[in-house]
């Protein structure tokens, strides 16, 4: 394992992959949540996420979802999506679906965790995000610029809980069409959700890590994704 906190779960396919975890430093119990990677890996940046979501109460699990066809620990560089290219095209929902409920199982087997549950995921994990909505009795989904979620809107009419989308204004990889589809599945569906359109943010925004990075954008998406998980999961 290449990083420290990590655990290792073992899907109902049984395959076996490893996972960052985070704990708050106070005693709990504390919701749980289901951090979902960009395609790039549980980098140093997944990582820094999941230790800022722990920072504000929560315990955080952090699959590595390109396990099937990647060696533990794959970190692809930021400049090299050739090189995530190969993994990220051979995901699957059933495969994906499976590793979101071994995560889910972990959260619930831990004794200092609640019944609440939720998701949040950037870019490939936006996507993957609304799965797990769709799959698991979860009480709060967040999606960040969710490239290709608009291939699970069938799943609209499965979602558990309210759904929280960012999208960037300035973002050439997800197309205005492709979110309207996302989000008039969701409002056909009857499925409460909040859709936020940053207009001068670009995709990936939120990484400090890649150029396209935001502070103003970041700072105000993280500010509200907070609230919403403090109002839905406490």
């Amino acid at each position: 394992m290449s990083y420290p906190n990590a655990v290792s779960l073992t899907a109902s396919d049984n395959t076996q992959f490893n996972a960052y975890t985070a704990f708050p430093a106070a005693e709990g119990p504390h919701p749980g949540i289901l951090l979902l990677q960009e395609a790039f890996g549980v980098n140093g940046h997944i990582r820094n996420v999941a230790d800022r979501l722990a920072q504000a109460g929560y315990v955080v699990i952090a699959p590595e979802l390109f396990h099937r066809t990647a060696e533990p620990g794959l970190e692809i560089p930021y400049s090299n999506f050739a090189g995530a290219l190969p993994h990220y095209s051979a995901i699957t929902p059933e495969g994906l679906t499976a590793d979101l409920q071994a995560c889910f199982d972990w959260l619930r087997s831990q004794e200092n965790v609640t019944d609440k549950i939720g998701s949040i995921g950037f870019c490939l994990g936006g996507r993957v995000s609304f799965l797990a909505n769709a799959a698991l009795p979860l009480a709060a989904g967040v999606s960040y610029y969710g490239g290709g979620t608009h291939l699970l809107k069938d799943r609209a009419q499965d979602l558990h809980a309210p759904h929280l989308f960012f999208w960037g204004g300035l973002d050439q990889h997800i197309s205005k069409e492709h979110i309207a589809q996302v989000t008039d599945a969701v409002e056909a569906a009857g499925k409460p959700y909040i859709n936020t359109f940053i207009s001068y943010a670009d995709h990936g925004f939120h990484c400090d890590e890649r150029p396209s990075y935001h502070p103003q954008a970041a700072a105000e998406a993280w500010a509200l994704t907070l609230a919403f998980f403090q109002e839905k999961l406490r």
